[in-house]
């Protein structure tokens, strides 16, 4: 199909409902992440007891597969830009060029000898001097060295008679100084094209200045750039203070470091050679040698070395611009890969990013980067002094997406149907029609009853109703309910596995309630040794703990119970989440619980002695065991039978489906 218009999105549909799609080349955006969808990603994380903060940062590090590229995917991203152009370029044919030029000036210098050696003489003693001279010069050619470096320096000592060939010569020294000085300057590299004398010794100059300034910033004094700016501002160019200018200095040198590490023996010395050629001259190379001192001082760090695998040549002026490409590719490499968070990543220049290693991987920067703002702008998270922690708001959102999890299985395999034994309050009308009987909530389903006179007695004017002709919406009453869920938090509870699904429910159920139910009362409570009331807000924070021993199921209970007195609902229960039987009790005078395990003929009694107490305060005692271990089997039967609860075993991956089925087929039953 074609392509559609640039300002056509993917997708575009045109006006007769064909759908044109375009080829994908990384910068088309998909739906934008949302705040939910990434606490939604370390929701799991959080309830396992994590850190907010370690949760973040190993979204950063692993991102969401299909929505949000993370560091790692930077990472690789940025070293395959780097694998690509070293699989492109070849630095064996760096001196190719200046070769080549080289062999133009030795070229030009022997015809010009040959010019003289056969042009006429005036007399033959002058003959014979030209002719010496030609065989000295061809001499002293053809003694060059093979090593193109030596030989272009050896060449300054050489006294050339052909102009041609000493002018080709001096602009093969020139250009061996644009190619370094426009390294090491970047924004110079147009003013540095075509050095006239006048511009050499500016920029002599200006290099013993910048040399003069760092190193009285070196020793604790304050140079003032916009002065230096003022003067030079070929050099200081877009910089907007001392280090900016630095690392662009820096780069540089980098990247004149990189090409040397970079090459064989060989080539190391062929371009010693020739950076000797260029700055031969005594104030050039004097200057250079300073300012490569004093920056190795200010900004020290060694040199990338970089192997190219390709066959494209490059020039010298190519080879010092890719190397200084590579190492900026390493540098942000160095600061994806020690990244903890998308904080860490405020070094790296977006535009840079985008230029070195495609707009793909901006776009994975800039989300990484939005992350920590989509989640403070959304109100799910907060800064708390130099950490981030969860906000009541996100932890109601955790919740919340606990059910959404929960009844997403359920619409596959729905569980449990337990009707409510007693009538509540109120109401809601359903898509079922009933006749009317004396006592029924009067919603009246007008067009049928006037159906039902017009059947009865045929169709005149007026049509008359009789009491047998009202059709009435059916109803479901609802019931007011208060629930305690008694969440076991001892150490088994981790090593089994189950922690991390009843903390789930848990948080489901009371998203449910507060959302759907909320006159309903809930209260939650954790126990090991002994209980404590929580809060919904403690829940992503709660933990196991691994030095307290025991399963004080008597405390739990007596806890519950004394939260559910304070309840004017009349249906009370109690849901009681656990992997083991009982194994701690208190006794009277007790301030530490009794700990045994197996667990003791006492512990079982005392707790339930508990059991009976809430069943005559009716409340109904709903167990669901995540383990069928014979301790808890036998508790859970006694139980059972003196409270008329039921009990389940279920999968810790299940535990949800069953206790939210079970709590809202208790919230429900329908009227006749």
């Amino acid at each position: 199909m074609a392509d559609p218009a640039p300002n056509e999105p993917p997708g575009f549909s045109d006006p007769f409902g064909e759908v044109r799609y375009r080829h994908w080349d990384g910068t088309q955006r998909l739906d934008a992440l949302e705040a939910q969808e990434l606490l939604g990603a370390m929701s799991d994380e959080l309830l396992s007891g994590g850190d907010l903060e370690d949760a973040m940062a190993r979204l950063s590090r692993w991102g969401i597969p299909g929505r949000m590229e993370g560091l790692r995917d930077l990472l690789e991203r940025l070293r395959t830009a780097k694998q690509r152009r070293a699989q492109r370029h070849d630095l064996s044919k760096t001196f190719d060029e200046l070769k080549a030029k080289l062999e133009e000036v030795k070229r030009l210098e022997r015809e010009g000898l040959d010019r003289r050696r056969l042009a006429p003489a005036p007399n033959e003693q002058l003959k014979a001097a030209m002719e010496k001279l030609a065989a000295e010069r061809m001499e002293q050619l053809d003694a060059l060295p093979d090593d193109f470096g030596r030989a272009v320096r050896a060449l300054k000592d050489y006294e050339f008679v052909e102009p041609k060939a000493a002018e080709k010569y001096q602009e093969l020294l020139k250009d061996l100084q644009q190619q370094v000085l426009g390294s090491y300057f970047k924004n110079m590299r147009d003013a540095l094209q075509n050095l006239t004398p006048e511009q050499l010794e500016r920029t002599r100059q200006m290099i013993r200045d910048l040399n003069r300034a760092l190193r009285e910033r070196m020793e604790g004094g304050e140079p003032d750039f916009e002065a230096f700016q003022r003067q030079y501002p070929e050099l200081a160019g877009g910089a907007k203070s001392w280090d900016e200018l630095l690392k662009q200095l820096a780069q540089g040198m980098a990247a004149m470091r990189s090409l040397w590490s970079s090459m064989s023996a060989d080539m190391q010395s062929q371009l010693d050679e020739l950076l000797g050629a260029a700055f031969n001259d005594p104030g050039l190379q004097e200057a250079m040698d300073q300012l490569a001192e004093t920056l190795g001082q200010l900004m020290p760090g060694g040199a990338y070395e970089h192997q190219l695998s390709g066959d494209e040549p490059l020039t010298l002026a190519e080879a010092l611009a890719l190397m200084d490409e590579m190492n900026q590719l390493s540098d942000m490499e160095d600061i994806v890969r020690s990244a903890r968070n998308s904080e860490d990543l405020a070094d790296l220049d977006r535009e840079q990013v985008e230029k070195l290693a495609g707009p793909s991987a901006r776009q994975a920067l800039e989300e990484l980067r939005r992350m920590t703002e989509l989640l403070e702008e959304a109100g799910l998270i907060r800064k708390d002094g130099d950490r981030y922690e969860l906000t009541p708001r996100g932890i109601r959102k955790i919740g919340q997406r606990s059910l959404e999890e929960i009844f997403a299985t359920l619409k596959r395999d729905a569980f449990g149907s337990h009707r409510a034994k007693a009538r509540g309050r109120g109401g809601d009308p359903t898509d079922e029609l009933k006749t009317y009987e004396f006592g029924d909530p009067f919603l009246l389903d007008l067009p049928g009853t006037v159906r039902n006179a017009v059947i009865r007695s045929g169709a005149h004017v007026p049509v008359k109703l009789a009491a047998e002709d009202f059709d009435v919406y059916r109803t479901e009453l609802i019931t007011q309910s208060a629930t305690a869920i008694l969440v076991d938090v001892s150490r088994s509870m981790l090593f089994r596995g189950c922690f991390l699904a009843a903390k789930k429910v848990t948080l489901a159920l009371d998203s449910l309630i507060r959302s759907t139910f909320p006159k309903d009362d809930l209260y939650i409570i954790g126990f090991s040794a002994w209980a404590t009331q929580l809060k919904p807000t403690d829940l992503p924070r709660l933990t196991w703990n691994e030095y307290v021993y025991g399963t004080n199921m008597q405390h739990a209970f007596e806890t519950a119970r004394t939260l559910l007195a304070r309840s004017r609902g009349k249906n009370k229960q109690i849901i009681l989440i656990t992997d083991g039987e009982p194994t701690a009790h208190f006794e009277a005078g007790d301030t530490r619980p009794r700990f045994s395990y197996p667990p003791t003929k006492k512990t079982f009694e005392e707790t339930l002695r508990e059991v009976v107490r809430c069943t005559r305060e009716s409340i109904t005692i709903n167990t669901f065991m995540l383990a069928r271990g014979h301790y808890l089997v036998d508790f859970v039967n006694q139980m059972s039978k003196i409270n008329n609860g039921r009990a389940f075993y279920v999968e810790p991956e299940h535990l949800g489906e069953y206790v939210l089925v079970d709590y809202v087929s208790h919230k429900r039953r329908r009227v006749s």
